[in-house]
């Protein structure tokens, strides 16, 4: 029985009880309905039951599993830890599955955050069992990194809203059921609102876009769309704070599926030249194939280190915990280093390598979004630069304060 995902018990310092018992359920036995499900929509049921994946998702408070943490911890808070786990997981088994279960999270979040108990009630037990499938609804062809120029209007009307507008690049489009949108009912960040929008409401027009990997995803585009001011996530304006909120607590595991998906192909690297000869030997015994492998390793466990210590520090910090340098850190350097490590792998495979449908093919084409999606690696530096930069002149302020203090 293989153990797919990062062992807890290699890094005890970072992981608790619980996650050992949750790294040690996900096996290829235990995740192969996956592998067996026919289609996007019956890989996201499965994650709900028989799996129970999407527990992970909602606080215990909520129905969901429990998180753990300090005595300051956020009642509100997911397990990051266990995410990590679970997507290191499925990143080695289904992409697919995996970005299908990361944006189940990110459509369910902010009902867990801002939901009133009617919209909880309604939605987070059938989201648990995999009966409903939620997408957040952020990026429009206007606005991607920089949110705050989204231009999705929605307008007050009445008792109710009317939304207008375009989203694009959305995952589970095909499949959600429900939608988290984020559109401007004012100027500036403090202008975004969010709204719940059942999939089917009339105004609301979805059409799948093609990709080049098995990625659910698709347009939305809104015309007239009337919702209910019951439809409201949290204030009038609050809804960038809440598109930040629910890409903070789901960043850091971005890092996870890139290490899953460069675990998968270093395996495969390994097996490939250990068993594929070139002048009388095996591939495993030249100096630069061994050299691409260590460097693979390193990398791989270098980037496993980063993503623990971010969700670690998340998970116990309590509520007050600011994570944004450690998590950009970790989402940076894993999907860059996987990105790296899934290359070294097409190459160590030869012509084979790029023969359509092979694994390490597969893989090259599947981490490429991870680069971009939930912040650029560009953005992460800034992010990352911020930090290193905020934290030098805090330092130095309260140097400067000590001395004027001894003197």
């Amino acid at each position: 029985m293989t153990r797919l995902a990062l062992s807890s018990a290699d890094l005890p310092v970072f992981f608790e009880e619980r996650h050992a018992a949750l790294a040690a359920r996900l096996t290829p036995e235990a995740l192969a309905p996956l592998a067996g499900a026919q289609g996007p929509a019956a890989v996201a049921r499965c994650m709900g039951e028989p799996l129970g994946l999407y527990a992970h998702l909602i606080p215990e408070a909520l129905g969901g599993a429990p998180a753990g943490g300090g005595p300051a911890a956020d009642p509100a808070a997911v397990d990051v830890r266990s995410l990590v786990l679970i997507r290191e997981a499925l990143g080695q088994v289904s992409p697919l599955a995996d970005a299908i279960f990361a944006v189940q999270g990110l459509g369910s979040y902010p009902i867990v955050l801002a939901g009133s108990d009617a919209q909880r009630r309604a939605i987070l037990p059938d989201v648990l069992s995999g009966r409903r499938i939620g997408a957040f609804a952020l990026t429009e062809p206007e606005a991607g990194s920089d949110v705050a120029s989204l231009r999705t209007e929605a307008r007050r009307e009445g008792d109710g809203w009317v939304l207008d507008g375009e989203k694009v690049l959305i995952s589970n489009v095909p499949l959600a059921h429900h939608l988290v949108v984020f559109a401007r009912t004012g100027e500036g960040r403090a202008g975004i609102t969010a709204f719940l929008v059942d999939s089917g409401a009339p105004g609301v027009a979805a059409e799948p876009l093609p990709m080049s990997v098995p990625h659910p995803i698709g347009r939305l585009r809104f015309d007239g769309c009337r919702v209910p001011d019951g439809a409201r996530l949290g204030e009038v304006g609050g809804g960038y704070k809440l598109a930040m909120r629910t890409l903070d607590a789901f960043r850091i595991s971005v890092g996870a599926a890139a290490n899953g998906m460069a675990a998968r192909a270093l395996r495969e690297a390994i097996a490939h030249v250990t068993r594929r000869r070139q002048f009388g030997a095996p591939l495993s015994e030249q100096q630069m194939v061994r050299a691409y492998l260590a460097e693979m390793a390193t990398e791989l466990d270098a980037a496993r280190l980063l993503v623990a210590r971010a969700a670690h520090k998340r998970d116990t910090g309590g509520a007050a915990a600011r994570v944004s340098t450690e998590a950009a850190m970790a989402k940076m350097f894993a999907t860059e280093a996987a990105q790296r490590i899934i290359d070294r792998a097409v190459q160590l495979h030869g012509g084979l390598g790029v023969v359509e449908g092979t694994e390490v093919e597969r893989l090259y084409r599947e981490i490429r979004p991870l680069r971009i999606y939930e912040g650029t690696t560009e953005i992460q530096k800034l992010i990352i630069a911020k930090g290193i930069l905020d934290r030098a002149a805090a330092e130095l302020a309260a140097g400067e304060s000590a001395r004027g203090e001894a003197r």
